[in-house]
């Protein structure tokens, strides 16, 4: 009797009450087994891949006044941008030049198209004294890459004159008109800029003019020369161009037979 009650007792063996609670692993499944038993919870990599470096390489190509140039990306910021202009002061008149940035526009393909070419503002100020400008009465200009081409050009001795109505076409045109005249000093030491301004909108008829020395034309068309093919946007196509792009072109042109003129001969 005692010998059966010791065999039907687990308080009476001398085994480890654990092993009667340990389960059988054989029969679990492989994936109960890692998720419950292994420190390594999988051996597949997870990536991650940050787009704000390329959000920012779109703002290089977008104007700020563009509505996708407004986009602030999370937890970013955008870079510097740089205002610059140079001015020319004289005793009855101040001028100011400043460059304005082409517009793009964002495609579907996620490629961007010249929309607007970039111009050179001019900004005619009277003086209200000795050294003071009345820079409320200011006049505006706008030189196109066309007009910046024609005053590069501009011999010691040529003159040019520009016309501009910004309502042509619409139903209040002419009644703005303004006309750029440069012409040479008479000693040839330099041109004359002269803009005339008839606004029959506000009753202004206005007419400014600066001595430009050959020097200051000189820094003048330097900087007109460095600055106009951005204003066509042929930087932003060329910080776009890959290595790749030549063998491309080679293949089109063998694709559709084209015979492009600089591979005469």
């Amino acid at each position: 009797m005692l010998r059966r009650q010791s065999l039907s007792s687990p308080l009476t063996t001398n085994e480890s009450p654990k092993l009667h609670l340990k389960p059988s692993f054989s029969s679990l499944p492989p994936s109960t087994k890692r998720t419950a038993f292994c420190p390594k919870i999988s051996s597949k990599k997870l990536t991650l891949k940050c787009r704000q470096a390329e959000h920012f390489e779109q703002q290089r190509f977008s104007p700020p006044n563009n509505s996708f140039a407004s986009e602030t990306p999370a937890g970013g910021t955008f870079p510097p941008r740089f205002f610059v202009g140079h001015s020319i002061y004289k005793g009855k008149a101040a001028l100011t030049v400043e460059p304005r940035a082409p517009e793009f526009i964002p495609l579907d393909s996620g490629a961007f198209k010249l929309s607007k070419e970039g111009f050179v503002l001019l900004q005619f100020a009277p003086a209200a004294g000795v050294r003071q400008y009345d820079w409320n009465r200011k006049q505006l200009f706008s030189l196109s890459v066309t007009e910046i081409g024609n005053l590069v050009s501009l011999g010691t001795r040529d003159s040019c004159e520009f016309f501009h109505d910004p309502f042509k076409g619409k139903s209040e045109e002419g009644k703005v008109r303004k006309v750029l005249k440069v012409e040479p000093l008479p000693d040839g030491s330099g041109h004359f800029f002269n803009l005339s301004v008839q606004n029959k909108l506000l009753n202004v008829d206005e007419s400014i003019y600066i001595p430009i020395t050959r020097a200051e034309l000189t820094v003048l068309i330097s900087a007109f020369n460095f600055i106009l093919p951005y204003l066509l946007g042929w930087h932003a196509f060329a910080n776009s161009i890959k290595p790749e792009d030549s063998g491309r072109t080679n293949i089109a042109s063998s694709r559709y037979g084209g015979d492009f003129e600089w591979s005469r001969k």
